[in-house]
Parts: structure tokens; sequence; C-alpha cells
């Protein structure tokens, strides 16, 4: 019943943008923190970002900052990650996922969605 579910990746060129939007239910998941991570083939899954349960704090992994931008309305109930100027080395499967606490560690949180894929072309 607790879910997470991501939708919005597909393929782009580099330079381009993508927004992905994480949809949450089964939980009172207004008042956690909603983190964004990646996971290219062959690579640990790395921390994105992620945004406070009121959407007032972000925090970034020094790699997107500037160019992504986390948000959230708990009134939809969805999260997303918009991604701009996209490089290929972003390319990597995108999970979001819910804790009661900030932290960019993913050993943290307590909830995950199933992943969406996301492929930026040179």
């Amino acid at each position: 019943q607790v879910q997470l579910v991501e939708s919005g990746g597909g393929l782009v060129q580099a330079g381009g943008s993508l927004r992905l939007s994480c949809a949450y239910s089964g939980r009172t998941f207004s008042d956690y923190t909603m983190g964004w991570f990646r996971q290219a083939p062959g690579k640990e899954r790395e921390f994105v970002g992620y945004i406070s349960w009121s959407g007032g704090r972000t925090y970034y992994a020094h790699s997107v900052k500037g160019r992504f931008t986390i948000s959230r309305d708990n009134a939809k109930n969805t999260a997303y990650l918009q991604m701009n100027s996209l490089k290929p080395e972003d390319t990597a499967v995108y999970y979001c996922a819910a804790d009661p606490y900030e932290t960019p560690r993913a050993t943290d949180y307590m909830y995950w969605g199933q992943g969406t894929q996301v492929t930026v072309s040179s």
C-alpha cells in the first residue's frame, strides 16, 4: 500500500531538459523528506538532492547544483525533479525516496520508488 512511483524519464539530447515526477501515497508523506537518487550501470546509487517536508529547504549534490531543481506539491502528493542543461553523465536510473529525516544518505531512506530511466545523448 505504501507506494512511490516515478515517471517522466526518457531520451533527451545534451543540453535539453526533462522533468521527473514522483507520486506518493499510502503514508503521510507530506511530512517526509523527499529525496532523489540515481544509479548508472556498474555504479553505486548516488545522491542527487532532497526537499524538506514543507518544501522550504532543498539540498543538492555538487554535480547537479544549478542545473536541477527539486520541488513538491503536497496537495497533489507529488514531488518533482526538474533537470536542465542535461549532460551525458546524467544518464542513469533515477529514483525518488522518502524518509522522516533530511539526509543525503541512501541508506537512511525508508521508502523507494521503482526508478525511471533517463538517457542523455551527446
